[in-house]
C-alpha cells in the first residue's frame, strides 16, 4: 500500500489551519493536522517542500519506520516546525491504516481503556463576577472539570479573556498584540478567586487554572501553596520549563498537581519533569509531539512513574487532532483529562467529524481512521490570513513569557 500523493491544505475558518493530506495507490487517503500557531506557513513549507517528496513511494503501513525515518533521517532533529510535520505525517498514516481495517483508530492502539474521556472547558470573565457566571455556565453543560481565568484588576490584556462564550482564541490579525504584566497583582488576586469560585461551587466540580509561563519557580512555589485549600484539579505551565530541574523547588514547597507539557515537542522534554515525579499531568499533544506514535511513549513512561496525561486541546488543534487525542485518549491507562475547546460553527463545517460530547465527556466515535474529513471546496472560501499570538512585558518594558 504505497503512498501515492499528497498534499498540505491552508485555510482559516476562524482561525488558521493546516492539514496534511496523504493518498494510497488504493485511493485510501489520511489526514493530520500540522498546525503550529503564528508559523503555520513554515510547517506547510517544510511538508511541501522536504516531507511529501520523501513519502512518495513509501508503504503506508509502515507508521512506526517512517516516523523514525522522518526523525532520524532528517539529522536536524526535535523542535516545533519539525515535530508538528511528523506528527502531520503520523496521524495521517493511522487514519489510513484506520481507514483500511475498517477499525476506529482507537482500537487499533488496544482498544478502549474507558467508556469515554472527561473533559474541561474554559470560563473566562473581566471580573470575579465574570467568570463565577462563567464557571456556573460550563457547570450547568454537564462539564465536571473547568478551567477558570480571569482578567486582573490594573493588568491591561491578561492572559484568558477571551472573544466568544465557549471558545479563547487569543491569536489577533496583523503584527502581535504587546500586553503588559504584573506578577505581584496577579499572585494577590488569584487565591481570593478561586476561595470565591468554592463558595460558590463546594467541591464536586474540579477547578484548573493555567499560569502560562509567567512565574519564576519560587513565586509559582508561593501560589500553589495558597492555592491548597482551593484543592485544585491542577495548576498548569507555573513557570518556562526549559530548565525542568526548576520544578524541584515548586514541588518542595506545595501539594497542587502541577501539569506542563503543551510547548514540548518530544519525550527529552519532559524526561526529567517525568522520571523525578516533578508534574502530576503531562499535556504535550497529538499536533505539536510528534503525533499518536510519540505520544504513546510518552504515556507509557509516565504511567511507570504515576503521571497522568491532560493533552492540550485548544482552537489551534483543528478537529482533527482533537480527534488524534480522543482516541489517544480513550486508549491509555493513565488518562487524566482532556482539554476540549469547542471550534468555530465555520470549523466544524470544514473538517465534519465523527467525535461527540455529552455529560462533561467526549468520545471519538467508531468510524473508521480518525472518523474527521475535511471539505476542500469549502476550505478554499477561507484562504490563510496571517495572525500572531500576543508578546507580553513587564510593566518596566521587559519582554516576558505570555
Amino acid at each position: 500500500m504505497r503512498i501515492v500523493d499528497g498534499k498540505v491544505i491552508v485555510c482559516s475558518p476562524g482561525r488558521n489551519f493546516v492539514t496534511l493530506k496523504l493518498v494510497t495507490e488504493d485511493g485510501v487517503y489520511g489526514l493530520g493536522d500540522a498546525t503550529l500557531n503564528g508559523r503555520e506557513l513554515a510547517v506547510a513549507s517544510y511538508l511541501t517542500d522536504h516531507v511529501i517528496p520523501l513519502l512518495v513511494g513509501r508503504d503506508a503501513r509502515r507508521i512506526e519506520d517512517t516516523w523514525q525515518y522522518l526523525y532520524k533521517g532528517a539529522y536536524w532533529r526535535r523542535g516545533p516546525v519539525t515535530m508538528s510535520a511528523i506528527a502531520a505525517v503520523d496521524t495521517a498514516l493511522w487514519d489510513i491504516r484506520g481507514k483500511t481495517l475498517n477499525a476506529p483508530v482507537y482500537q487499533l492502539l488496544g482498544g478502549a481503556s474507558r467508556e469515554s474521556v472527561m473533559v474541561y472547558g474554559h470560563a473566562n470573565g473581566s471580573t470575579e463576577a465574570e467568570t463565577i457566571a462563567a464557571v456556573k455556565n460550563y457547570v450547568d453543560l454537564g462539564y465536571r472539570a473547568v478551567r477558570a481565568q480571569c482578567a486582573i484588576p490594573g493588568v491591561q490584556h491578561a492572559y484568558g479573556v477571551g472573544r466568544g462564550t465557549l471558545y479563547y482564541e487569543p491569536a489577533q490579525k496583523g503584527r502581535p498584540l504587546e500586553t503588559v504584566w504584573s506578577t505581584e497583582r496577579y499572585l494577590d488576586f488569584v487565591p481570593p478567586l478561586f476561595a470565591s469560585l468554592r463558595k460558590e461551587f463546594g467541591y464536586d466540580v474540579h477547578l484548573l487554572h493555567d499560569v502560562h509561563h509567567r512565574l519564576t519557580p519560587i513565586e509559582a512555589a508561593r501560589l500553589g501553596k495558597a492555592l491548597e485549600p482551593s484543592r485544585l484539579f491542577w495548576l498548569e505551565d507555573p513557570v518556562p520549563a526549559e530548565n525542568q530541574a526548576a520544578f524541584r523547588t515548586i514541588r518542595q514547597h506545595t501539594t497542587t498537581p502541577i501539569a506542563v507539557g503543551e510547548v514540548f515537542n518530544t519525550i527529552y522534554d519532559c524526561a526529567q519533569l517525568i522520571e523525578e515525579g516533578l508534574i502530576d499531568y503531562i499535556r504535550t499533544t497529538v499536533v505539536h509531539a510528534g503525533g499518536i506514535s510519540h505520544m504513546k511513549k510518552i504515556a507509557a513512561l509516565a504511567e511507570l512513574h504515576h503521571v497522568r496525561t491532560g493533552s492540550h486541546g485548544a482552537t489551534d488543534l483543528s478537529p482533527v487532532a482533537m480527534a488524534g487525542a480522543l482516541h489517544f485518549d480513550l486508549s491509555v491507562h493513565n488518562f487524566g483529562v482532556q482539554e476540549y475547546m469547542r471550534h468555530t460553527p465555520e470549523t466544524d463545517l470544514v473538517f465534519p467529524h465523527a467525535y461527540s460530547f455529552e455529560h462533561g465527556s467526549m468520545h471519538p466515535g467508531d468510524a473508521p481512521g480518525l472518523g474527521v474529513d475535511i471539505d476542500e471546496t469549502l476550505a478554499a472560501q477561507y484562504p490563510y490570513d496571517p495572525a500572531y499570538l500576543p508578546v507580553n512585558r513587564l510593566v518596566d518594558g521587559t519582554v516576558h513569557s505570555w
